[in-house]
């Protein structure tokens, strides 16, 4: 596996090909070891031994990969690990799912506070013996990845503002918040309360700006409105008091993808950059994952014909030209993804790729998008 890396590596910084590795530390891949032995990122026994894995990639890639990302999408491992279970370990109460065990009042928090006591600790590691130090002086960055769907006020009604301000809070601060800040956003501590974990004094100054850049995950927009009944469950999604939704009288708020959950909207791809620039002090951002899908029952000839693809790529990249030109620090863009994959629950039913990946022989065939891509990197608009 490390000869591996090594030579995948190795292979992208050949002048020839001249690709800058980026490398992703974290990306749903707990080894099943760790869970059976203290139920991973549960235990704060997981934040030793992260930092112990990643010391060893910083000591056998670091003179190499100059750019570290150190967990992707740590929201969703939390919330979907832990509050509604959908994916591994499952985890969730009885209230929302059949799920073994869980308390979703509770462990979401438990996990994303043991996530970002995780990430901090690795910058430390990383600033303190390996960016800049006399014997690995490796000049890298560090930073970490953060899904943002764009929340957007159903009305203009104080209500929905509050209620689109409090989902953006949960979600993209819960994370954002602390390692720019120190600090959980204040709309959480008032309503998560005790059930939300405390920072010591030495790890507020840990986690507070515990990053060089951070990576955004944009992908799509929701209306957000303020729930017309309460709820009697106590849980993380439940704690936003928010509601979604992707029609507004009676009009979709964008053509949907593949996914059931994707909606073409690039107006959130700015607005989502905006918020960011302008509530976290105009951070240094890379636009990490951005993309979205098509049938993966597409026959070769209509599946190379992704015209749709083009336009969600053209459109999203002048929403973002669009906030850069108002001084967004934006240093970078990642498609998502390079070539159909698997697509987690989805497996092969969903193709994200630029380039089509034939399943039955793993022969690829770049799709119209990647030659847009190669036309668009040739004149550097």
């Amino acid at each position: 596996m490390i000869s591996s890396y090594e030579l995948s590596i190795d292979k992208l910084l050949i002048v020839e090909i001249g690709i800058t590795p980026y490398g992703n530390l974290y990306h749903s891949d707990l080894p099943l070891a760790l869970q059976e032995k203290y139920n991973g990122f549960l235990n704060h026994q997981f934040v030793e031994d992260y930092v112990d894995y990643v010391e060893f990639c910083f000591k056998t890639f670091g003179d190499r990969v100059k750019n570290w990302f150190t967990f992707n999408e740590p929201r969703i491992v939390a919330a979907l690990g832990f509050d509604n279970g959908v994916i591994p370990p499952l985890r969730c109460s009885k209230e929302v799912g059949n799920c073994t065990a869980g308390n979703l009042a509770f462990e979401p928090y438990i996990v994303g506070h043991n996530l970002i006591l995780s990430h901090a600790k690795v910058v430390k590691k990383y600033r303190e013996k390996y960016q800049i130090y006399l014997q690995a002086n490796q000049k890298g960055r560090i930073g970490i990845l953060l899904d943002f769907n764009w929340c957007e006020p159903l009305t203009r009604s104080k209500i929905d503002n509050y209620a689109a301000q409090r989902a953006r809070d949960f979600h993209v601060g819960w994370f954002l918040h602390p390692i720019r800040y120190g600090e959980y956003p204040r709309t959480m501590q008032e309503i998560v309360g005790e059930r939300l974990p405390k920072f010591t004094e030495e790890e507020v100054k840990m986690v507070n700006g515990s990053f060089d850049y951070v990576g955004i995950n944009q992908y799509t927009t929701r209306y957000i409105s303020s729930p017309e009944t309460p709820s009697n469950i106590t849980s993380y999604q439940i704690d936003w008091n928010a509601t979604f939704a992707t029609t507004k009288n009676g009009v979709q708020i964008g053509l949907r993808a593949n996914s059931g959950w994707l909606y073409i909207v690039p107006w959130g791809m700015y607005k989502a950059v905006t918020y960011v620039k302008e509530r976290y002090g105009n951070l240094n951002i890379i636009i990490s994952e951005n993309g979205m899908d098509n049938p993966g029952n597409a026959t070769l000839p209509n599946g190379l014909k992704d015209t749709t693809r083009i336009k969600f790529f053209k459109d999203y990249m002048t929403q973002l030209k669009k906030a850069i030109d108002e001084g967004a620090n934006v240093t970078g863009y990642f498609a998502w993804s390079l070539v159909d994959n698997f697509e987690w629950s989805l497996g092969y039913t969903s193709r994200f790729g630029i380039i089509y990946v034939d399943y039955k022989n793993l022969k690829r065939y770049p799709k119209m998008s990647a030659y847009w891509f190669k036309q668009l990197l040739e004149k550097k608009q």
